[in-house]
């Protein structure tokens, strides 16, 4: 059952089935035991892949730098315990296609020492450049799904005057609740990640945006900011996508981020709660990130709950610490239901994107059957960034992708919003997700014929060079040699000359 919304800030969206009253109310777990081999894959957020520094046979530490970020766009990888490197390979990643990613395996020692912390006085007197160069080091990239290296935002934002840091609590999507549990037992230490954010992007205020079917959660988080004034806690109504960065802003500010723009083009940046925590343990505790809470959830989990799970792990050990049926498991899910990958295989790790796993049965999915579309245009309604779902997917069925772009297909969020409310449960979220690997294929192609083009051209003038080069010196030693002989004629002829003066 789903309810569509109308709100003079707010487009489409839907109120999905939550799910969530069988995680929200338990305790973080962190009986987790410490896995034999942790599996740490080099890319696990947006930009270049970080490069390994150990070798096969190095003992490592906890928190200890297994692989450090290249260029400006990464971040780096930590040892989540103490063990020893025991490979590094390509390994399955936790992405639906399973290809092969360079993954760093660490065999664990059991003993979870950790490595050398540094640990500053007083945080809150950093300077913020210092604030940003710790959470670079220490690997924090967005924990709600984007892993876009926090740093690098917190830098931007120093760059464009920032006024405004927007905190997001939304957690929309149905069965996550990790985001809920963090904020209700560790609200204190999320506001000091809070602070040293905005003293990281010399910004004045901070709002936090919680939907409004976390009571616990936003008292909690409002009781933490009392003494902080500058930091205000707002609730928001609760559906989906509210989640989605530009909704939040534009609920809670009424600001519209301009077509093609970014939230820094109107002074704000947007950090996810979790990722506020991780700058906490980054700058106050000097911990790298190398955890993160995780909801198990789905009707096969005997017994579901979050859990603070080492990345690293692999998904069917956090699978059999809930209590998975594994022949009941007819999807596995890391995300959401609406948002997240569907995996093909639990021996893969957790990773810094992975917020939840959901291991649903054939029964909780509750596939149908296609059928005709019947024009009722509730994709239309639901549609949080205003699109014609409808029409792009039937211009990409035709294989028109160019009209699917100028119907808007490069502001689809993917949010399965129009394929929630579709009677005729056409998979319209499917087209869009394929158009947009298409066209990024597309763009590959460009690129490489682009870059073979250089090359070839690059080559040419690198020949003509050449070939100019070579004229130009056999011209030299043409003219060499012609110098020579005009010099050694003009000499016999003065020599016959002295030879002739001898004789008379």
């Amino acid at each position: 059952m789903f309810v569509l919304f109308e709100h003079p800030r707010l487009r489409g969206g839907i109120h999905a089935e939550e799910h969530k009253s069988g995680t929200s109310g338990k305790p973080i777990a962190s009986g987790l035991p410490l896995p034999k081999k942790l599996y740490i894959p080099v890319q696990q957020h947006v930009g270049k892949a970080a490069e390994p520094v150990v070798k096969v046979g190095d003992p490592v530490l906890k928190g200890q730098l297994l692989a450090h970020s290249q260029g400006t766009i990464s971040a780096p990888v930590h040892a989540p315990s103490s063990g020893t490197i025991l490979d590094v390979l390509d390994y399955p990643a936790p992405h639906p296609s399973a290809l092969p990613i360079r993954t760093i395996v660490i065999e664990t020692d059991g003993l979870d020492r950790w490595s050398e912390l540094s640990v500053p006085d007083d945080p809150f007197a950093l300077d913020p450049e210092e604030i940003c160069l710790r959470v670079g080091a220490a690997g924090v990239v967005g924990l709600g799904g984007a892993v876009f290296p926090s740093a690098v935002k917190l830098g931007l934002g120093r760059k464009n005057k920032i006024h405004t840091l927007l905190i997001n609590g939304g957690e929309c999507e149905p069965f996550l609740t990790c985001d809920d549990r963090l904020m209700q037992e560790r609200a204190g230490h999320i506001v000091a990640g809070i602070r040293l954010m905005l003293r990281g992007m010399d910004a004045p205020d901070a709002l936090v945006g919680i939907e409004d079917n976390k009571p616990e959660a936003f008292g909690a988080m409002l009781k933490a900011c009392l003494p902080f004034p500058h930091i205000r806690v707002e609730q928001v109504p609760t559906r989906y996508p509210m989640g989605w960065d530009r909704q939040m802003l534009r609920y809670l500010t009424g600001w519209e981020i301009p077509a093609d723009g970014r939230a820094t083009d109107i002074g704000v940046v947007i950090h996810n709660v979790a990722t506020a925590y991780a700058v906490y343990r980054a700058v106050c505790l000097g911990q790298p990130l190398i955890s993160r809470i995780v909801t198990v959830a789905g009707d096969t989990v005997g017994n579901a709950q979050n859990v603070e799970v080492l990345l690293g792990t692999l998904i069917a050990e956090v699978l059999a610490y809930c209590k998975v049926e594994p022949k009941r498991v007819a999807r596995l899910i890391m995300g959401g239901p609406m948002m997240g990958d569907v995996l093909p295989r639990a021996d893969v790790p957790v990773v810094k994107a992975c917020g939840g796993i959901l291991a649903l049965s054939a029964e909780q999915l509750h596939e149908a059957d296609v059928k005709p579309c019947i024009r009722c245009s509730s994709c239309v309604s639901a549609c949080p960034a205003g699109l014609l779902p409808l029409e792009m997917a039937s211009r990409i069925r035709a294989n028109q992708l160019d009209a699917a772009v100028d119907l808007g297909l490069k502001d689809c969020i993917s949010c399965g919003s129009c394929s929630y409310v579709c009677p005729s449960n056409i998979p319209l979220v499917h087209y869009f997700k394929y158009a947009s690997g298409e066209l990024y294929k597309r763009q590959q192609m460009e690129h490489k014929s682009a870059q073979t083009k250089r090359l070839v051209e690059d080559r040419n003038r690198r020949l003509e060079k050449i070939r100019l080069e070579a004229e130009a010196e056999a011209q030299r030693v043409a003219e060499a040699r012609a110098a020579r002989a005009r010099q050694n004629a003009a000499g016999g002829q003065a020599q016959q000359a002295a030879v002739a003066g001898e004789n008379a």
